[in-house]
Formats: structure tokens, sequence, C-alpha cells
């Protein structure tokens, strides 16, 4: 389905699209913002590279766009930065609104399988599949953005989904980052919650299908190109929601290479955080993607 635009704002010399569109994976509407470099706008003839950014609960493609602060470095490297949501809205699924760390807001991006949510929750497929094809074929952005070169981050639930979806898919994005990942979401209670009435609570091997530290111990391609950030003072990590100390662990025992991990002293899990090394979650990005 066709894109339309709710707002075109100016930004770092470029533009920032505010997008809606009917998705076929999750039978509903679905907002993402996108964010074109100047150099987009500029020099019709050449392609942008793209940041997929995934983000964390609660979220709407807005938190990130308005207080993520990723359009400065973007816009400086020439990259396009894309803000899907983080569940469907208005599936109207009972109980869907009843937490803010399930359901709407939630979707810990993955493909749910059990009941009610089979039917709208398959925010793995929205964001690996149907969205980047969807952009990448749509008039208004085909010529603009370039399929071949994208890569991935996001921030607690997001970095989760930044995470898996590389873990799982090798050659599909150039790298990956994580702001506060919840990094072993098999083993924390945001996880538990999630996976069990997504996937089921006894389905035990769907869940290593989205656990980084799970995945991480079979990835067999190579240098990782990961850059994961965590802050000392993040009262999610203090209670075991993140678990980055597991995803490092299993990445070393299998011999992965690739991944650098940084705990930075006192930051929280806020925008405070975030914003302070958006900067260098892009510029790791720019590194593969040119």
């Amino acid at each position: 389905m066709p894109f339309e635009t709710k707002a075109t704002i100016a930004n770092f010399g470029g533009k920032l699209l505010k997008l809606s569109h009917e998705s076929t994976s999750t039978g509903t509407p679905m907002a993402v913002n996108v964010f074109l470099p100047p150099v987009a706008l500029q020099n019709s003839a050449k392609k942008v590279p793209v940041l997929l950014y995934l983000s964390g609960l609660t979220c709407t493609p807005d938190n990130c766009t308005e207080k993520g602060f990723f359009q400065a470095a973007a816009a400086a490297y020439g990259i396009a930065v894309v803000w899907p949501d983080t569940s469907p809205r208005g599936a109207n699924v009972a109980g869907e609104a009843d937490a803010w760390d399930f359901g709407t807001g939630a979707g810990f991006y993955v493909d749910a399988t059990a009941a009610p949510w089979s039917k709208n929750y398959r925010m793995y497929t929205y964001v690996t599949e149907e969205l980047p094809g969807a952009l990448f074929t749509d008039p208004a952005f085909a010529g603009v953005l370039d399929a071949h070169r994208v890569s991935i981050t996001g921030h607690s639930m997001g970095g989760h989904g930044a995470l898996t979806a590389y873990l799982r898919n090798p050659g599909k994005y150039r790298s990956v980052s994580a702001f506060a990942p919840i990094a072993n979401p098999s083993k924390c209670p945001w996880g538990e919650k999630a996976f069990s009435g997504y996937l089921g609570a006894d389905n035990k091997e769907a869940w290593k299908q989205h656990d980084a530290t799970e995945l991480v111990k079979g990835w067999k391609n190579g240098d990782l190109r990961a850059l994961v950030d965590v802050g000392t003072g993040d009262n999610f990590y203090k209670q075991g929601q993140l678990l980055p100390e597991n995803f490092e662990k299993a990445a070393k025992e299998a011999g992965v290479q690739g991944l650098e991990v940084r705990y930075q002293p006192d930051y929280d899990h806020s925008y405070f955080f975030m914003s302070t090394f958006a900067a260098d979650h892009v510029a790791h990005a720019a590194k593969y993607l040119f």
C-alpha cells in the first residue's frame, strides 16, 4: 500500500517525513518516520544508505525522532533514518492495552504464534520484510533509498529486535548496534512475559530464535560488526532486565569477534543516555555503509 505523508518537517538541512501505511503483516495502519539527509534532496541520482532504528517499550516513531538526536550525524554522513512503530495499534485484541510491557507499544519484534496475538502481532515480519520492501519499492523512495546498504540499531526492546534481526539474517544488514538492549530475553522478566504471551509458555525452542544470547552462539559469518552501549546507572540493567554480560559471554565462548560492549558510567535508560551516544552509533553504521 502507498504511504500517506502526514507531515514534512525541515530538519538539519534534510526532511523528516511522518508517514502512515496499511500493513498486511499487522492488519492495521502503521506509522513510520523517515529522515532524508540533505544529499538525498540535492542529488536525485544518488541513493543514500539507510539506518533502521527499532524503538523500545511504549514508544511510537516520534519518541526517538524528537529526543534521540540521530538526525544531526545522519545528515552529516548522508544516511537516511527509518523509525517504525513498536506494535500494531487499533487491532482491538482483548487485553492489548492492559499493561505497558505487553501488547500495544510492546510487540517485541516477534511474529506471535499464540492466540489471540498471532493475527496482528507480527512485528518481526513487519520490520524485516514488509516495511523495507514497501519503502524500497515506493515511487517516492525507490530512487532515494539504497536497499543494498542498510544497517540496524535500537534501544531496549528495540535493541533486542535489532540484534535478533541481524543475527537471524546474515548479510541483510551491514552492521548492528544497540542501546541498553534486552540481550537475553529468555532469562529476564520482560522477555519471559512477552515470549510466554506471544510464542507460548512451553515453546522454549521458539524463544531461542528471538534471543540474541542464544543466536550469537551459532554465528558463523565473520566479524559481528556490533556496538552495544549500556549505562551503569540504568535501573533496568541493575534489575537484571538487560543482561548484556550474558550476550558478551556467549559471543566470547563461541569465538565470535567484532563485538564491542561499552559500559557507560552513571548513564540511565533514558534519551539523555541515547542522545549522548547517538552520533557514535551513526558513525558505527557509516563505517560499514560507505
